[in-house]
């Protein structure tokens, strides 16, 4: 089995790095995203018109390619649509709007196998090159390694609750989701806000806490408080950009390049 990017880089105290992706669904983006040395990659199917057969193919070039695929799951979609993508190749599910210990504990359920959660076992999955393995292999490696809990922050409910879903067990990430927070919080876009500042610590002091990671998406015009809330507050896992957002602004680079060179005419 393939290993984990995220698990190895956080327990070296590094900061994981991902990819995100929403409007490229071919394995180009893959190739890519491993020269330019991203960890892993966010396959997003909550904002987007992505298939199951599109995140199973980005999540089996990315497994083939050394990157560890991550997949954001609509809200409320339920176990067997999770079961769907988790077959598909993800090592990992990241839960949107998730507001309770319970609504999180639910979430652990659907990723691992009895007696730890209600996940259903197969045969020939893409995590083995479709290899026949022992099932109480598959169970374990699965487990332990294949099935990473990412629970997004992005409700006022959750901030109050965070102590415990950070609590739960076979959650891994609190990731805060900084546009869906600030949305609920009052303050949209301003981060600089001593509200959305307040928010951010107090995720981070629940994850050092739990022992949980922080992670954080959203800030991806904000360089410069990433790098602070990497430092200042342990963030370790890091969402640097959408692939739509990163092709806007070289396409806009480029646009400007092309006006310099045609000034004077």
């Amino acid at each position: 089995m393939p290993r984990n990017n995220f698990l190895e880089v956080v327990s070296q105290g590094r900061v994981c790095t991902a990819l995100g992706i929403k409007v490229i669904n071919s394995n180009e983006v893959i190739s890519l995203a491993k020269s330019a040395g991203y960890d892993t990659i966010f396959i997003d199917l909550e904002h987007s018109v992505f298939t199951e057969r599109d995140s199973s193919r980005l999540c089996s070039a990315a497994l083939l390619g050394g990157i560890t695929p991550f997949v954001r799951v609509p809200y409320e979609c339920g176990h067997g649509y999770i079961q769907r993508v988790l077959d598909g190749g993800a090592m990992g599910i990241v839960f949107p709007h998730i507001s309770s210990a319970d609504e999180a504990r639910r979430a652990v359920s659907s990723t691992k196998f009895p007696p730890r959660g209600k996940r259903s076992l197969t045969a020939a999955l893409p995590h083995f090159d479709f290899q026949r393995i022992a099932a109480s292999e598959v169970v374990q490696q699965l487990d332990n390694t294949g099935s990473t809990v990412l629970i997004l922050v992005e409700t006022r409910e959750c901030l109050e609750n965070i102590d415990a879903v950070a609590a739960v067990d076979g959650v891994d990430v609190l990731l805060v989701g900084a546009n869906d927070l600030s949305l609920e919080l009052g303050v949209l876009g301003e981060w600089e806000h001593p509200t959305f500042q307040m928010a951010l610590e107090k995720v981070a002091a629940a994850a050092n806490r739990a022992h949980k990671v922080f992670g954080i998406c959203g800030l991806y015009t904000r360089p410069d408080i990433y790098k602070r809330i990497a430092r200042e507050m342990g963030a370790r896992y890091v969402l640097g950009n959408f692939d739509i957002g990163l092709l806007a602004v070289a396409m806009n680079k480029n646009v400007e390049l092309l006006r310099e060179v045609g000034a004077g005419l």
